[in-house]
């Protein structure tokens, strides 16, 4: 008889994971729910601003521990909590408060899943003999035997779209990820939950930052800071035009992000919006919304996923937000493994942090961080 294969879910304690482990426990494999520890929730609470009790919509809290255990007592599957505490500090929180510090706006989702929902799990799920890890992702992942790769594609539900976020995935990484919800839209999956008793299938969606209660990272900034016995760096200097024009001061250039129009404390008939933060001179450049629009950008730590890599320019289309339509392109090699990018048409607020994640149709080609 042959022994059934292991496959470790990654469980967040949403009604996503929770159907993929339902989903896969009904194929009769011997499915394991690991859930990753990555921040004390109550750590920072009441300091500067930010609240007490944690607030609904944040993922990795307690209380998603407690729903992704009820979930694995539902289907009857062994459940285990790993503490990644200190790594997650280490390669998501302090870098996200370096690059913000930096003058850059970094996005923490992204760097979670390179170094800890993907690289550890997989880890911990080897220990444990589960030969993958199957998470909520809505995302596409097949093996295309003519090019020797993994192609990781956007899902059926492009509302749920989490290629974005994904795109620093490795192919050994690929080749033990499943993705079972890349072919099903959002409302089935709920139904899916319902029809297997799931207590939590009409749970919202987390919209936050884990480690960021309110979203207010600036309280969040200046409370971790002093947690470490540092004191945020005095960043004040001058709002200028695009002219050099000096119109006003600000307080830190914490304070700002690449196409903000709110607290600029300026007067004008016509709306300022910021277009560039200079982290060595502390000035911050505001323009016209017209003045935000640019033809190109350069992106660095680039991952390839389609392709072993670039040896020459390629079409495709990138998008710079998670939200921002992919806009066709043209990349370029660049030195230090660098590329860059021309778009056909300007594209608004390209923001220096950010990602940049390049498509050729459904597939992903690679990505890497806006520089």
């Amino acid at each position: 008889m042959m022994q059934k294969e292991t496959i470790a879910v990654a469980m967040s304690g949403g009604v996503d994971s929770s159907t993929v482990a339902a989903l896969l426990a009904r194929e009769e494999l011997d499915v394991v729910g690991l859930t990753l520890q990555l921040w004390d929730q109550s750590r920072l609470a009441g300091k500067h601003g930010i609240p007490e009790a944690p607030k609904a919509g944040r993922c990795c809290s307690l209380d998603d521990v407690y729903d992704a255990r009820r979930v694995a007592e539902t289907l009857g599957i062994p459940y285990y909590v790993v503490n990644q505490e200190e790594r997650f500090e280490k390669d998501v929180v302090r870098p996200f408060v370096d690059e913000y510090l930096a003058g850059r706006t970094p996005i923490p989702c992204s760097l979670c899943n390179n170094h800890l929902k993907f690289d550890q799990l997989l880890k911990t799920a080897r220990s444990i003999g589960a030969s993958k890890i199957a998470t909520g992702h809505y995302a596409v992942n097949e093996y295309d035997p003519a090019r020797g790769r993994w192609i990781l594609k956007r899902p059926t539900d492009r509302a749920k779209d989490q290629t974005y976020f994904l795109f620093g995935l490795t192919q050994e990484q690929l080749a033990h990820t499943l993705f079972p919800l890349g072919h099903m839209h959002k409302p089935e999956v709920r139904e899916a939950a319902r029809e297997r008793g799931l207590a939590l299938a009409e749970k919202p969606d987390s919209q936050e930052i884990c480690f960021i209660p309110g979203g207010d990272y600036k309280q969040f900034l200046t409370a971790y800071l002093e947690e470490q016995n540092e004191t945020m760096p005095e960043t004040a200097g001058e709002l200028v035009t695009t002219t050099g024009e000096v119109i006003g001061r600000h307080e830190g250039i914490t304070g700002f992000t690449v196409g903000q129009r709110k607290g600029l404390k300026i007067s004008s008939p016509t709306p300022f919006y910021v277009l560039n933060i200079d982290p060595a001179s502390h000035q911050v450049t505001v323009g016209g919304d017209a003045d935000l629009a640019t033809r190109e950008l350069r992106a660095g730590k680039v991952n390839w996923i389609s392709i072993p890599k670039l040896t020459g320019q390629m079409r495709v289309q990138i998008k710079i937000r998670h939200r921002h339509e992919p806009a066709w392109a043209t990349l370029i090699p660049a030195e230090n493994g660098e590329v860059r990018a021309e778009f056909d048409e300007p594209q608004r607020a390209v923001t220096p942090g950010q990602s940049a994640v390049f498509y050729d149709g459904d597939e992903v080609v690679g990505g890497g961080w806006i520089l």
